[in-house]
């Protein structure tokens, strides 16, 4: 506890340190946003017209409490402290899909678009700024507001092409896989690079012609000194030209989720209409008997189960490594308006990694686990036999993600475990029903099993040892 009503110690977000205006810390586990007096005044300027009021009331900004400012975590700088609304987990834009990336930057230029009605301007874009609480994208950095300097350009252009329109492009014209590229270039896609991968038919689009190829044109001249930098001077019309083009651009980017190897992979499945039905009696079964109010779903495909575990009244991470069956399934989510289930593109077999400054500033996959039991439903025979992975380290990991899982094991005589074989030659004497068991003992102990009805799978209950 802290002496003398004096607050204990504070950690700064390692994710928040690049603003100057203020930045992100935790004490006793509650977050907290401290604002700099070196942003006294815009921050005035935005509570005085309402904006920040006016996105949170409509669910477009993070909720936040302003506290007293003993609370604050460097007091010799800080003006005001706030403590924001949790965000129940935190994702990074390699991780969506490509709607909800696209999601993320049309909320942007609605964000922008309304900034400027007022005499505002948002100073950056990065997605990063942008969360999703199940499928609903929101702001969550309440400093990115400030008064527009008399008729700049919209300084964040540059960012929001990198950020957005680069990899949105490359995820369109090019491959889906493309969004990956932003776990190498946190900073958003160079738009030299991008222009570079892009078709060169796209040259010829009003939109990507512009906001792409000569924008990194541009780039390129001002970098080798042929041309000066100069104050550009954009008026009220040009502005709103701009940012109606960006639009069009952004919404004119599509991808149809379909022709991955697992786009399709729930209807392809050898179980029965009755096997079907007693494999999700099992699953809500065990779901109810381990508890907890978080599960982490490994290998969601479109999410069937995820929306079981919703039902349940839990809070869904629903991770999936292709990219088509993760867009079906958020493409889902928001047509309903869920907001319990968070559909995310992953490789367990390759997750995120720490990334940014220090490999801190962007936590890992296994760092932001926050689940209370993972869901691993006809996952783990893909991580064994397709990519190699013993089951004792799949144990491990499991433990490490949570203190309970429900488990599929999925025997080598069924026809998907077949499936995976006919392409390689078996070398995996372990991978039986009592080598399952031999390598999850030793982190989980098994509090229930059951044989799916119509098939030769099991399902476990396991409790981390």
């Amino acid at each position: 506890m802290p002496s003398e009503g004096r607050p204990s110690a504070s950690a700064r977000d390692p994710g928040s340190f690049r603003d100057s205006s203020g930045f992100v810390f935790r004490r006793e586990g509650v977050l907290y946003r401290q604002v700099n007096a070196t942003f006294a005044d815009e921050w005035e300027a935005a509570l005085e017209a309402g904006i920040l009021a006016r996105w949170q009331r409509g669910g477009l900004l993070v909720g936040h409490e302003i506290i007293a400012l003993d609370n604050a975590a460097e007091p010799a700088q800080a003006y005001a402290v706030l403590r924001p609304d949790p965000i129940p987990f935190i994702s990074y834009p390699y991780e969506w899909t490509f709607g909800q990336l696209k999601d993320a930057a049309l909320l942007t230029l609605d964000l922008q678009e309304d900034a400027e009605r007022s005499g505002f301007t948002l100073r950056d874009a990065s997605a990063y700024n942008i969360q999703f609480r199940g499928a609903r994208p929101l702001l969550i950095d309440s400093l990115s507001l400030e008064r527009r300097n008399g008729d700049e350009p919209w300084q964040a252009y540059r960012q929001f092409c990198q950020h957005f329109v680069a990899p949105l492009a490359l995820m369109a014209r090019r491959d889906v896989r493309c969004g990956l590229m932003l776990r190498d270039h946190v900073d958003g896609i160079p738009l030299d690079l991008a222009a570079t991968l892009l078709p060169g038919r796209t040259r010829l689009s009003t939109g990507l012609g512009s906001h792409i190829h000569l924008h990194a044109r541009a780039q390129r001249s001002l970098a080798d000194g042929d041309a000066s930098p100069r104050t550009a001077s954009m008026g009220a019309t040009r502005r709103a030209a701009l940012l109606d083009s960006l639009r069009r651009t952004i919404q004119g980017l599509t991808w149809n989720p379909r022709g991955t190897e697992w786009a399709d992979y729930d209807r392809q499945t050898n179980y029965t209409d009755e096997g079907t039905r007693a494999k999700e009696a099992l699953v809500a079964e065990m779901l109810r008997d381990a508890g907890g109010e978080v599960v982490w779903d490994l290998g969601a495909n479109v999410g069937r189960f995820s929306a079981l575990a919703a039902g349940l009244g839990r809070r869904v991470v629903a991770w999936d490594v292709d990219p088509a069956a993760s867009e079906r399934h958020y493409q889902q989510l928001k047509a309903a308006g869920t907001t319990n289930v968070l559909p995310l593109v992953q490789d367990l077999v390759n997750p995120s990694p720490g990334l940014g400054w220090a490999g801190s500033e962007r936590a890992a996959f296994i760092d932001r686990s926050d689940a209370d039991v993972v869901l691993a439903l006809a996952l783990v025979h893909h991580l064994a036999i397709s990519n190699n992975v013993p089951l004792d380290w799949i144990a491990d990991f499991f433990a490490r993600l949570a203190p309970a899982a429900i488990v599929e094991f999925v025997p080598k005589d069924d026809a998907m475990v077949q499936r995976l074989l006919r392409a390689r030659r078996d070398v995996f004497p372990d991978y039986t029903a009592e080598g399952f068991k031999r390598a999850f003992e030793r982190r989980f102990r098994i509090a229930a099993q059951a044989v799916i009805e119509d098939s030769s799978r099991v399902l476990y209950r396991l409790e981390r040892r």
